[in-house]
């Protein structure tokens, strides 16, 4: 065999292998790249197309809005007036409340890719529990429509609709049902399930710095409150959520261990 051909075949094996990496996932305990990619793309397409087709029922949206509002005034907690009141009143941070409601996408984005690149350990978990995230709350906008404070309290001003650096302008249209699923906020579910991915990557090498991303969601829920569209009780059913997501994923994580060492058991016992 010439030179040549040796080189060709080395280089093939070379490329064959670089292929098998990227589409069978060899690389530590990181899933496959590009069929990560195209899962996650599609479970977030699949979750846009059904949460078009929920929360659709105006009269059942204001009406759950109204009990909101009569709960949290029973208890005390009825400050989503007075918190987008005080909004109003300081101009200067408006633009940057708006800023920080739209592009918290791109925390997501970026916190995936971070934890896929240097935290490999933990991805699966926390990928795992954000698409628990998004499969539970689906139901629960499906049963609980609402309308969010600035379509179902008086007085509240539509900060985003007003000041929205993606043409929010739109959002003032209830019609097509994504307005009225206000309970819990996946503003404040998201944010926090990037606090928690973050928290899990660092909490063993570096624990100083652990505990600082959960700034992330105690921001995202002031922006919310104060651009009237969430009520406390939506803030508190997104932590509801990320708990439960967490639960579930750890049961479904024990349950597949327990499984893998029973297998593993009874295949060393037929081995014997």
């Amino acid at each position: 065999m010439s030179p040549r051909e040796v080189a060709v075949g080395r280089l093939s094996s070379l490329l064959a292998r670089a292929r098998s990496a990227a589409l069978a996932g060899k690389m530590g305990e990181r899933p496959a790249p590009l069929a990560e990619v195209a899962a996650l793309l599609l479970v977030i397409l699949l979750f846009a197309w059904l949460h078009t087709a929920v929360g659709k029922d105006v009269a059942a949206a204001t009406a759950n809005a109204l009990a909101v509002q009569s709960i949290e005034r029973a208890v005390h907690l009825d400050i989503a007036l007075r918190a987008n009141q005080w909004l109003t009143e300081h101009p200067a941070l408006i633009q940057p409340a708006v800023y920080y409601y739209r592009l918290y996408y791109l925390a997501i984005i970026g916190v995936l890719v971070w934890v896929f690149v240097r935290h490999a350990e933990v991805y699966v978990k926390v990928r795992r529990t954000l698409v628990t995230m998004l499969v539970l709350v689906l139901p629960v906008y499906w049963a609980l429509p609402m309308s969010p404070p600035r379509f179902a309290l008086p007085g509240v001003v539509d900060i985003i609709a007003e000041y929205d650096i993606l043409g929010g302008h739109a959002s003032r249209e209830i019609a097509n049902g994504q307005n009225l699923t206000a309970m819990p906020s996946m503003h404040v579910g998201w944010s926090l399930w990037c606090a928690y991915a973050v928290w899990c990557a660092l909490r063993a090498s570096h624990p100083q710095w652990a505990l600082l991303p959960w700034i992330f969601p105690l921001g995202m829920m002031a922006v919310v409150l104060v651009t009237g569209n969430h009520y406390v009780l939506d803030i508190a059913g997104s932590v509801v959520l990320l708990a439960v997501s967490i639960a579930v994923v750890s049961a479904w994580n024990h349950l597949a261990e327990r499984r893998r060492t029973r297998d593993c058991g009874g295949t060393g016992t037929m081995a014997r």
